[in-house]
Order: structure tokens, then C-alpha cells, then sequence
């Protein structure tokens, strides 16, 4: 496997660990908040981020690398209300989704087709998780500190 491709892949893994620990910190500011659908529906996003590390750790394994997950940390999150961990979530599935064009564009690049398959499936993911946080922040911007409004949108997530 090309190193370039390897390096952006491995620190990838890393990249989605990250995205998890920054889920379960959405979810503990929305417990915070007595929000118990929104705290629940941060945690399943955890729970999926860990999932993605997952898969690119695998696609790696399979291709005879180790994948060696680097240093993580979390920024303080300044979460006042519910629109603000949504608005901070989409704001980091932004991120990853430009970290996941820069692997396709090195894959590209370098002509590596036994990657395509998996990063074409993180394009398409990363198109549905902004779709998802967006019309969430949609609700959340419409209902306002209508309180029950926000109480319906908790109900709402925690069925997911």
C-alpha cells in the first residue's frame, strides 16, 4: 500500500475515534440539559463513529498494514442549548468529510481502486450525516426556546 495512502487512512482511524469522543461529549452536554432523546441520539452517532474507525482499520488490516491510533482530544465545548451540539456536531461532520475527499483524492492520485469501494461509502455516509444534523439544526431553529417544541424533537430522537 502506498505510505501517503496509508498515513492518511491510519490517522483516519484516529480522525473517527475522535468523532465519537466528540459525540459522547455532545451527549453528556444534552444530559446536561435534561434532554434525554438528544443525549441517547449523540451516543448512538458515538457508538456509529467507533463503527467508521472500525472500517477503515479493517479495509488496512486487510491489506496486510496496522492501523495505530495516534492522540486524541477533545475541545471545550461550549453548548448552551440543544442547536448549539447540533451546530458543533455538523460542524465536525463537515471536517471529516473534507479529511475523507483528501483520502479519496490521494487514492485517485496514485490509482488505487482496491480503496474505492470503501471510500466511495464514506462519501455517500458523510452526505447522509450532514443531511441528518442539518434538518435536525432545521427543527431546533424553527421550534426556537419554544419549550415544548424542543421537548417534541427529544422525543422525537430518542427513537432512533
Amino acid at each position: 500500500m502506498n505510505e501517503k495512502l496509508f498515513n492518511l487512512m491510519n490517522k483516519q482511524v484516529t480522525n473517527e475515534h475522535g468523532a465519537a469522543l466528540i459525540y459522547t461529549q455532545l451527549a453528556y452536554e444534552l444530559d446536561e440539559l435534561s434532554l434525554p432523546g438528544m443525549r441517547d441520539w449523540m451516543f448512538k452517532q458515538a457508538d456509529e463513529e467507533r463503527e467508521h474507525a472500525q472500517k477503515f482499520a479493517d479495509h488496512l488490516l486487510d491489506r496486510d498494514e496496522k492501523p495505530q491510533i495516534g492522540e486524541i482530544s477533545v475541545d471545550d465545548l461550549k453548548i448552551e442549548k440543544p442547536v448549539d451540539a447540533f451546530k458543533a456536531a455538523l460542524e465536525h461532520e463537515k471536517k471529516v468529510s473534507g479529511q475523507i475527499r483528501d483520502i479519496v483524492r490521494l487514492a485517485d492520485e496514485i490509482d488505487d481502486v482496491d480503496s474505492r469501494t470503501l471510500l466511495n461509502w464514506f462519501l455517500d455516509e458523510q452526505i447522509e450525516e450532514e443531511a441528518s444534523v442539518s434538518e435536525i439544526i432545521d427543527q431546533l431553529e424553527l421550534v426556537g426556546d419554544n419549550g415544548s417544541g424542543i421537548l417534541r424533537i427529544d422525543s422525537q430522537l430518542s427513537e432512533r
